[in-house]
C-alpha cells in the first residue's frame, strides 16, 4: 500500500481529536470560573452595597463591596503559586479539576449565605472568606488552561491557540451579565431579595458540565515529555523564583494597561453610569453584553495576528489604543446618550482584547516547560494585587473627591506607561533546553506519512 499507512493517519487523527478536546476543555472551563469571577463584580456593584452594608453612607457602601472584590483578586496570586505548584509536578489536567471544583462550590455558598439583614457582621465576613476561596481558585485556572491549550497546539500557532482559553473572558462577562439581567428582569422588585442568588447558584450546573468535559482530556504532551525525561523539578516556584525573577516581574506589569482599564471598564461602569451620569443599570448591562459577544470574535483575531505580527508589535498598539481612549472614554460617557455610550464601552474592550488575545502566549513563552505553569502563573495573578484589584476603589476614591472623571483618565494613562516600560524591558523568549525539546504534532504526523509514503 503506497501513501499513508493506518497508524500514521491514526495518530494524525488522535492528535487533531486531542487539540481540539484540549482547546474546548480549556475555553470552556475557563469561561465557567470567569462567570463566577464577574459575578462577583457584578453583584459588588449593584448588590453587595445594600445587602451587605447598609449601614454606610453610599458611597462608603461601594468603596467596602469593591474592597471585598479586592480580596479575591489578592488572593490570585496565593492561587498561582499553590496550584502552580501542582501543575508543575503533577500535571496540568488533575490541578485544573481542582481549580474548578473550588471555584464552582464559592460562587454557589455565596449564593447561599444570610444578608447583613439576618447575621449581622457575620455576613460580610463570610462572604470575603468565599470571596478568598474564588481567587484562589482563579489563580491556579488560567495557568493550567492556557498551557493545556497552547502545549497541544502547533508552534507556529502558539497565540491562536493560547487565545483560546482567553474567551472565556468574554464569554465569563457575557454569561455573568446576562444572568444578572435575566434574574432582574423576571424578579423585578424581589432581585434584592432572593433573585440575585439564583445566577451564583448556577454555578453548580455549570461546574458539572466543566469537569465532564476536562476528564476527557489527555495530559499535554510537552508536560508528559518532562515527565518522561524526568526533568520535573520539586520545588517549581521557588525555582523559577530563583531564576527568573524579572520575567515574572514584567509580565505583572505589563498587565497594568490591560488588567487595571478592564476592570474600570467592566465593573466600575455601572458605578459610575449610574451615581454620576444618570444612566440605567439595565443600558449599561446591555452595552456590556454587546461589547463581551464582539469579544469571542476580537480575543482569538488578535492572538491569531500575532502569530504573524509579533506579540510585542500586536501587544503594544494595545496599550497605545488605550492610552490614547483614556479621555475620550470617559467623554464619551458623560453624554449620556446611548449611542456614545455603547461606542464607549464597546471600543474600550476592543482595545483591551489587543493586549488580551495574544498576552497569554507572550507571558507562557517566557518560561520552560518544566515551571511554566508556576512562572506564568504567578506573573499573570501578581498583576491582580497592583492592577485590576485596587482600580475599582482608586476609581470610586477619585470619584468620590474630585466629582470628575479626568485624574481616573490620567490614572488608565500611567498604567499605559508602566506597562509600556515592562514590555520593552521584557526578556525575549527563553529557548528550552534540548532534554525539554518536544517534536511539534504536526511534524510528527507529517514525518510519519513520508517515510510510510517511501517503503
Amino acid at each position: 500500500m503506497s501513501g499513508t499507512t493506518v497508524d500514521s493517519v491514526d495518530a494524525a487523527a488522535v492528535t487533531r481529536g486531542q487539540r481540539r478536546r484540549a482547546v474546548f476543555a480549556s475555553t470552556v472551563g475557563t469561561s465557567i470560573e470567569w462567570y463566577d469571577f464577574f459575578l462577583y463584580g457584578t453583584a459588588a456593584a449593584l448588590v453587595f452595597p445594600d445587602l451587605f452594608f447598609p449601614d454606610q453612607s453610599k458611597f462608603a457602601g461601594i468603596l467596602l463591596s469593591y474592597g471585598t472584590q479586592f480580596v479575591g483578586f489578592a488572593a490570585r496570586p496565593i492561587g498561582a503559586a499553590i496550584f502552580g505548584h501542582f501543575g508543575d509536578r503533577i500535571g496540568r489536567k488533575a490541578t485544573l479539576i481542582a481549580t474548578l471544583l473550588l471555584m464552582g462550590v464559592g460562587t454557589f455558598l455565596i449564593g447561599c449565605l444570610p444578608t447583613y439583614a439576618s447575621i449581622g457582621v457575620l455576613a460580610p465576613v463570610l462572604l470575603v472568606l468565599l470571596r478568598v476561596v474564588q481567587g484562589l481558585g482563579v489563580g491556579g485556572e488560567w495557568g493550567g488552561s492556557v498551557l493545556l491549550a497552547m502545549e497541544w497546539g502547533s508552534r507556529k500557532r502558539r497565540g491562536l491557540m493560547a487565545s483560546f482559553p482567553q474567551m472565556g473572558v468574554p464569554m465569563g462577562l457575557l454569561l455573568a451579565t446576562a444572568a444578572v439581567k435575566l434574574m432582574e428582569a423576571w424578579t423585578g422588585d424581589s432581585f434584592l431579595t432572593w433573585g440575585w442568588r439564583v445566577p451564583f447558584l448556577l454555578s453548580a450546573v455549570l461546574v458539572v458540565i466543566g469537569l465532564y468535559v476536562r476528564l476527557r482530556v489527555l495530559e499535554s504532551p510537552e508536560f508528559a515529555a518532562v515527565r518522561k525525561q524526568e526533568t520535573v523539578v520539586k520545588m517549581p516556584v521557588l525555582e523559577v523564583i530563583r531564576t527568573q525573577p524579572r520575567e515574572i516581574l514584567t509580565s505583572a506589569l505589563v498587565r497594568l494597561s490591560e488588567q487595571a482599564p478592564f476592570y474600570l471598564f467592566i465593573t466600575f461602569v455601572l458605578t459610575y453610569g449610574v451615581e454620576k451620569v444618570g444612566l440605567e443599570k439595565g443600558d449599561l448591562l446591555n452595552y456590556t453584553l454587546v461589547a463581551a459577544a464582539l469579544g469571542l470574535v476580537s480575543v482569538p483575531l488578535f492572538g491569531y495576528l500575532s502569530d504573524f505580527i509579533g506579540r510585542r508589535l500586536m501587544y503594544g498598539i494595545g496599550i497605545v489604543g488605550t492610552a490614547l481612549f483614556a479621555f475620550p472614554y470617559y467623554g464619551l460617557l458623560d453624554t449620556g446618550k446611548s449611542g456614545f455610550v455603547l461606542l464607549a464601552i464597546v471600543a474600550s474592550l476592543i482595545f483591551h482584547d489587543m493586549q488580551y488575545g495574544p498576552q497569554a502566549a507572550l507571558i507562557a513563552e517566557r518560561f520552560g516547560t518544566n515551571v511554566r505553569y508556576s512562572g506564568a502563573g504567578l506573573g499573570y495573578q501578581l498583576a491582580s494585587v497592583i492592577a485590576g484589584g485596587p482600580a475599582p476603589l482608586i476609581a470610586a476614591k477619585i470619584l468620590e473627591e474630585t466629582g470628575s472623571s479626568t485624574w481616573i483618565s490620567w490614572y488608565i494613562v500611567g498604567c499605559c506607561a508602566v506597562a509600556m516600560i515592562a514590555l520593552v524591558s521584557m526578556p525575549h523568549r527563553r529557548e528550552m533546553p534540548e532534554e525539554e525539546k518536544v517534536i511539534d504534532l504536526d511534524d510528527v504526523a507529517a514525518r510519519r506519512v513520508v517515510v510510510s509514503s517511501n517503503r
